[in-house]
């Protein structure tokens, strides 16, 4: 009998009158809004414009979406071109299967599209959003949740998820909450990465890969634990391979780029902040304006002075050399200079 867990959802939709609300849908959209707001606090730390991150988001979003689903239909093809499925489910995103490996890297070209069209390098980027998009996949594996998907073995630990959905090959029962394991991995990747940026001022990408290799190192011994079907090679799921071929290629990145780029970039995006943004050209303005007022400032000055000095405007007490004109008064009354020492 077991004492504690996890309930599941007896249905993975809500409805608001006559429209539904997915919770697999919901969770990607709150995940998507989180990983911007960070992401856009993190760019303009580094001397971004505010607003940047989401205009580049609209590109590499639906990028992603689109390569997290061709990643997932075509490493389980057989859910939906085998005898007896419909190719149609393909398209139903909203139903659950996105493959994060398509995800970043379709979303990668994507972004990489919107930077060049801002002149933003692209690493910038990626190091900006890293810690936003490993929450984003934090909150987006509760849509597993709600689809009663991607758990574990059995057990009966306290904190199991219980499953109660028979279909599509489902045991009903208690299980290893794997969708939870890796969302706690996740967000402790993102402290991970944030604490890593700040003590190591990584640039150049080096905090993208730090985030792909954190997330790569749980991701394998979670996707171990996971007893959904999938295809296997040398005994390993293909996730595992995938995991473990990534998080190589990102230590790798990471110890190159250190070594041909160290620090970190002095611009991020052109203009923003230095002589492109309205923010310079104001300061340009107040500049000259108050270099004029200082000059007329300075001019008023030195007149006050020289009246002080010479009991007429405009002369001013100089060496022997701009004296002479003074030297016949001194010969009337002899006594021109004497007052004037």
């Amino acid at each position: 009998m077991e004492l504690a867990y996890i309930p599941s959802p007896s249905s993975g939709v809500l409805y608001l009158g006559p429209v539904p609300l997915r919770g697999y849908a919901f969770c990607i959209i709150i995940g998507v809004f989180v990983a911007v707001w960070l992401g856009n606090k993190r760019w303009i730390a580094r001397g971004g414009r505010a607003g940047t991150v989401a205009d580049i988001a609209v590109w590499a979003v639906p990028f992603g979406l689109v390569g997290g689903r061709l990643y997932h239909v075509i490493t389980d093809y057989q859910l939906y071109f085998s005898e007896g499925r419909d190719w149609v489910d393909a398209f139903k995103i909203w139903e659950g299967g996105l493959g994060i490996w398509g995800a970043i890297a379709l979303g990668a070209l994507g972004a990489w599209i919107g930077c060049r069209r801002r002149g933003i390098p692209l690493p910038a980027y990626a190091d900006a959003i890293a810690p936003g998009i490993a929450i984003a996949q934090a909150i987006g594996r509760w849509g597993n949740w709600f689809n009663q998907e991607l758990y574990g073995r059995a057990t009966d630990l306290p904190w199991a998820v219980e499953i109660t959905s028979s279909a599509d090959g489902r045991m009903p029962g208690t299980y290893h909450p794997t969708f939870l394991y890796e969302s706690l991995w996740c967000i402790g990747v993102a402290l991970l990465v944030i604490w890593a940026d700040r003590r190591f001022t990584l640039g150049h990408g080096r905090a993208f890969a730090l985030y792909v290799a954190g997330y790569c190192a749980g991701r394998f011994w979670i996707e171990y634990m996971r007893v959904d079907e999938a295809h296997h090679i040398l005994g390993l799921r293909l996730n595992n391979w995938t995991a473990v071929l990534v998080f190589l290629l990102a230590v790798l990145y990471i110890v190159l780029s250190a070594r041909k780029r160290p620090g970190r970039e002095a611009v991020v995006e052109p203009g923003a902040g230095d002589g492109g943004g309205p923010a310079a050209d104001a300061g340009q303005t107040d500049g000259g304006a108050a270099g004029k007022d200082a000059s007329a400032e300075d001019a008023t000055t030195e007149d006050a002075t020289d009246t002080d000095d010479a009991g007429k405007p405009g002369k001013s007490e100089k060496p022997d050399e701009s004296e002479g004109p003074a030297e016949p008064e001194e010969s009337k009354d002899g006594a021109g200079s004497a007052k004037k020492a």
